[in-house]
């Protein structure tokens, strides 16, 4: 796919109003989910068309638009727009780190996430903030293995992903019965994590990141950070294509917080629309950032909750979206009611 020429989706409309436009043919169905797009600005490259209505958008483009219409494929996690309960089970996530390390603990908050509405729970092993200590694949296997278990065990139904950019920890989990594979480094950090994957069946969920969580600060400098996100996970999506990945199973997560200053994230989530150039369902992470708290002037990462759900709402407009977040009955909620408002 030629990620050199993007449609950035605008003039967005909900509920009846987006039905009648798009049955009028004055707008389109946006990523198959609640809204509805008017305009649209055409990319090539560095150069802009300009917002023009959708119905004046020349012919050459089309096959770019139906990209933006399409509903995106599940990626191994129920559909529709959901919520992934965070689940660390390390010493020193910026959050949550220590909170977990009992295993019958960490089996106890996870079945906790799950009857808050949590229908997604991705387990950690490694924390990946700036200045984190490094973990081995074998230690880091050693904190989650046992949870993933047993998780399995006391709640069989459960959707369990793999917060690891370690092909071993990736083998380990997918054979204890883990769903989807979630990469920060989207398939970068570890050679063996492509070719593993692609003789799986699971979900995989590429992030975008610059440089590693020890270096990324270092590369936050975008000419245009969403069309530079756009365009670079459009590259880990066809490198992972074209090792074997079948597009279906994949997800793209924008990586708030990684190579990204606070800044740079809000103009991110202020044109979230333009991820579905890339076709595909999209994972939300913005609980509890540093981003949330220099926005809101909350200096704790727990008391950043109704900071995070606000701006997770933000990734509702594409269809199938997965809101990550630490607090799953909160922004269940404020899912539910962001629903009834603009599909009514």
């Amino acid at each position: 796919m030629d990620f050199r020429r993007l449609a950035e989706p605008a003039g967005l409309l909900y509920g009846t109003a987006a039905q009648d436009a798009v049955k009028r043919g004055f707008a389109l169905p946006l990523a198959g989910g609640p809204a509805a797009f008017s305009c649209v600005d055409l990319i090539e490259d560095q150069t802009h068309s300009g917002f023009m209505p959708v119905g004046n958008v020349p012919a050459g483009w089309q096959d770019v638009l139906g990209r933006l219409v399409a509903k995106p494929p599940a990626a191994g996690m129920p559909e529709g727009p959901q919520v992934m309960g965070i689940l660390n089970i390390t010493p020193d996530s910026f959050s949550d780190g220590g909170l977990h390390q009992e295993v019958q603990r960490a089996v106890q908050a996870g079945k906790e996430l799950i009857s808050a509405g949590a229908s997604v729970l991705d387990i950690g092993g490694e924390s990946t903030r700036p200045g984190a200590a490094v973990v081995t694949p074998e230690q880091e296997w050693e904190r989650i293995g046992r949870v993933v278990q047993g998780l399995k065990q006391q709640v069989p139904g459960a959707v369990l992903s793999i917060d690891t950019r370690n092909s071993a920890v990736m083998a380990q989990a997918l054979a204890a019965g883990a769903d989807v594979i979630n990469d920060v480094s989207a398939l970068t950090h570890d050679p063996e994590a492509l070719p593993l994957l692609a003789g799986k069946h699971c979900g995989v969920v590429l992030m975008h990141m610059r440089g590693t969580p020890a270096t990324m600060t270092q590369h936050a400098v975008y000419e245009d950070v969403a069309c530079g996100v756009v365009r670079e996970l459009g590259a880990r999506l066809t490198a992972a294509i074209e090792g074997g990945i079948a597009p279906e199973r994949l997800s793209v997560d924008p990586g708030l917080g990684f190579a990204k200053n606070t800044a740079q994230g809000v103009a991110l989530l202020s044109r979230l629309p333009l991820l579905a150039n890339l076709g595909c369902r999209v994972v939300l992470g913005v609980s509890r950032k540093r981003m949330i708290g220099e926005l809101t002037g909350e200096p704790n990462a727990a008391g950043r909750d109704a900071g995070s759900q606000a701006a997770s709402l933000e990734g509702l407009a594409l269809g199938q979206t997965v809101l990550r977040v630490h607090a799953a009955e909160g922004m269940v909620q404020a899912l539910r009611v962001w629903q009834c408002v603009h599909t009514a």
